[in-house]
């Protein structure tokens, strides 16, 4: 439960979708502080992962610890046919993840990742009008996800120990924001992984963040398309948010609810406001019980999928080498070429 967002769930008003039977986590003062917080019984508490998938037996499991701790989650579950969804990213790195594309594969599980985008009305509206050519052929993508940085925001010491640390995050602002303008493009380019990834990375504040980055900008080329990946630990309020230019029209989304719309033939954009999406699709939970459930089927395309995460997981991989070795790395058939 070291992960800041385990309050998502912890926090959940009841629904009757969910049960949590089960918790796994050995820092007992984290436990301590986390159910005097959200009121959980204890009881549900355990030290051991495997004796709690044994004893309990769910049928799916949400990891909140480290990223790195996302493959050991997936060799315990998978064997057992328990079902996974890990928070964003899908791996600390792509070894990682090719072993848990593997094991989700062999005992045929779903692996998902939960990213806060995808719940929100804009991304599914602006999915639409790319898919419905209202923008016309699609010519740039900028995406902004970041925030002043962990530590300025106060997240909670433990989350903070493996955030800021290049092997239990996988790196710093590129790894957890960047992982959400790889997601988003991704799909708005059809699942096709780019021809190439260029990246630049800064420690701006050394002294706040001396193992990781904290600013990150990733480029992405495709045959007629750019996509430009804006993620830091270094602006003054938190943002996520889109921007996506076709040859016809353009549309920015601001937020979870809000976008603006330009279409060919308009003087000026149009500001819209949209309703918050219908269940399952509105919550990570709601939606995985329906996935679990067969209610709701993951489309390769869909953004929790594993097809788009791990075509995520590359392009993170390829902007790490890139930012080391200060060179664009080539994708595609010329695969890992710097």
């Amino acid at each position: 439960m070291s992960h800041g967002h385990v309050g998502w769930i912890l926090g959940r008003p009841e629904k009757g979708d969910i049960q949590v039977v089960g918790i796994y986590e050995t820092d007992d003062a984290l436990v301590d502080k986390l159910a005097t917080r959200h009121g959980f019984d204890k009881n549900l508490v355990y030290d051991d992962l495997g004796r709690m998938l044994d004893t309990v037996k769910p049928q799916a499991v949400v990891a909140f610890g480290s990223i790195f701790d996302h493959l050991m989650v997936v060799e315990a579950a998978a064997p057992r046919g328990i079902h996974v969804m890990v928070e964003k990213p899908l791996a600390a790195n792509l070894e990682h993840a090719l072993r848990m594309e593997a094991l989700a594969k062999q005992y045929g599980i779903h692996l998902l990742t939960n990213y806060e985008t995808t719940w929100y009305a804009t991304t599914e509206a602006v999915y639409d009008l790319v898919q419905g050519g209202t923008l016309g052929p699609v010519r740039k993508i900028v995406v902004h996800d970041g925030h002043e940085g962990p530590k300025e925001i106060g997240v909670g010491d433990e989350f903070l120990a493996w955030l800021t640390d290049p092997v239990l995050n996988g790196g710093g602002a590129l790894m957890d924001f960047g992982c959400y303008g790889a997601n988003l493009v991704t799909q708005l380019m059809g699942g096709r992984e780019p021809l190439t990834v260029t990246a630049v990375t800064q420690q701006i504040k050394p002294d706040v963040y001396p193992k990781v980055d904290d600013e990150a900008t990733i480029l992405l080329t495709y045959p007629e398309t750019q996509a430009i990946i804006q993620a830091s630990w270094n602006w003054p309020f938190s943002r996520k948010d889109m921007e996506v230019y076709g040859k016809t029209g353009y549309v920015y989304a601001l937020d979870g609810l809000n976008m603006r719309v330009r279409e060919a033939g308009q003087r000026e954009a149009r500001q819209v406001r949209l309703e918050p999406r219908r269940t399952p699709f509105d919550d990570p939970f709601a939606y995985f019980a329906a996935v679990v459930r067969g209610e709701v089927t993951v489309a390769d395309g869909d953004l929790s999928s594993l097809a788009n995460n791990m075509t995520v997981m590359r392009i993170l991989d390829a902007a790490r080498r890139s930012a080391e070795a200060g060179q664009t790395v080539t994708l595609g058939e010329g695969e890992g070429r710097l």
